[in-house]
């Protein structure tokens, strides 16, 4: 099935195939054409082009864009969506002054999510996470990592896994599934034992999970139990990615580089000791500033890390705890209004940058030729600095995942 798109006004977001990632001051560039064309082959973008280049023939399907912005769907690299029920208590409890830790140590949280999906069933579990799945996407994102950590026992993080790989088969969108069994101290458990139980999971958990993960947070889990959690899943074959510096300098960041990790997501607090661990490593920094704006604490330095030198990826955290919302377009908003970044730079850093901190950008992410075609239609007269400003007026015209409407 061949798709031509048509008078597109601005086509945004290119990148010439085998670029994966923008760092440093190729962040707050971005490639347009005006006056296009994009041609979509059997899910994939096979051509593009502007008006001085003549139009493909023998389209199945012409979309008349009218003016519009195309650009590339958002990428979430950092989600917790597969999740029971609601925390809208905590909600209360954080309106009433008390911090994440306050109420993580009245036993609510984390292990609050993980009482509440226990007692849900497994089919009960996949119909109330697809439902935000399919908010993510008519929001406009086409690729979204969804982590474990909700189970914190072997029987419930294997049914989280279950779930997520349910929803990789039954979902358009591009899914990865992280194993975060380390996310806190299970019920039941000694905080050793506990880590040791997470590495007895890996082989299992490897069967669905693509990548491991572990909240190494003061509090939670320690430097030397981040490293025992990746070195196991790293033998499993799960590529490391790494919760960092939230709540306090951890270390993570350090670790998380030296094993390898696609990303090191959080860094609310971090400076130049995490910038030098990170610089000529594959690690991609990742902060989530809907978390941020919702836990009312400071927005990583994300300034520092592109002066640096450094790439960016911006992700939702999509949580019930403490970033209960997908919507990319407000992070990317967030990107600009609360952390200075330019619309472009915070646009790099919801696509292309987002898709390397999953591990998709050769898939997804930009518009490339020979990528999946996970595009975002607006209404006419929007640019990329219109959509942060504007971040909560109707913009979409149409999202399209491997090039359907949807």
């Amino acid at each position: 099935m061949k798709r031509l798109f048509t008078h597109i006004g601005t086509l945004a977001g290119i990148v010439p195939a085998g670029v994966r990632r923008k760092e440093g001051a190729a962040m707050d560039r971005v490639e347009t054409l005006s006056d296009a064309w994009l041609l979509v082959d059997e899910g994939r973008i096979a051509a593009f082009g502007d008006a001085a280049s003549p139009l493909p023939s023998g389209a199945d399907e012409t979309i008349d864009c009218e003016g519009g912005l195309l650009m590339p769907a958002f990428c979430d690299s950092h989600t917790h969506i597969v999740y029971a029920g609601c925390r809208d208590g905590e909600f209360l409890d954080k309106i009433r002054g008390l911090s994440y830790e306050e109420i993580a140590a009245n036993g609510g949280g984390i292990l609050n999510s993980a009482d509440l999906l226990h007692k849900t069933s497994e089919d009960e579990l996949f119909r109330q996470s697809m439902e935000r799945v399919g908010e993510m996407i008519a929001q406009g994102t086409g690729a979204i990592e969804i982590k474990s950590g909700y189970g914190l026992n072997p029987v419930d993080e294997l049914k989280m896994l279950r779930v997520i790989d349910r929803i990789k088969s039954s979902s358009p969108a591009l899914i990865k599934a992280t194993f975060l069994g380390a996310h806190a101290v299970g019920r039941g458990y000694t905080h050793d034992d506990y880590v040791e139980a997470v590495c007895r999971m890996m082989p299992e958990a490897a069967r669905y999970a693509d990548f491991v993960d572990i909240f190494c947070e003061k509090g939670f889990f320690s430097v030397e139990d981040a490293a025992r959690v990746l070195e196991a899943g790293l033998r499993a074959g799960l590529r490391p990615k790494i919760h960092a510096n939230q709540l306090a300098v951890s270390g993570g960041v350090q670790v998380g580089v030296r094993y390898g990790a696609l990303s090191v997501d959080h860094l609310e607090h971090s400076g130049e000791a995490e910038i030098a661990a990170l610089h000529d490593s594959v690690t991609m920094p990742t902060m989530l500033p809907g978390s941020s704006f919702f836990l009312r604490i400071p927005d990583g330095p994300a300034k520092d890390y592109i002066a640096a030198g450094l790439g960016l990826a911006l992700a939702s955290d999509y949580n019930p705890g403490s970033s209960p919302s997908g919507d990319m377009r407000f992070i990317w908003a967030l990107g600009c209004i609360r952390m200075r970044l330019t619309p472009a730079q915070a646009f790099n850093a919801v696509t292309l940058n987002s898709a390397y901190a999953m591990g998709v950008s050769d898939q997804c992410g930009s518009i490339t030729v020979g990528k999946r075609a996970n595009l975002i239609l607006t209404h006419p007269g929007w640019n990329l600095t219109k959509i942060p400003y504007l971040h909560h007026t109707p913009y979409i015209r149409q999202v399209y995942l491997q090039g359907k409407a949807i």
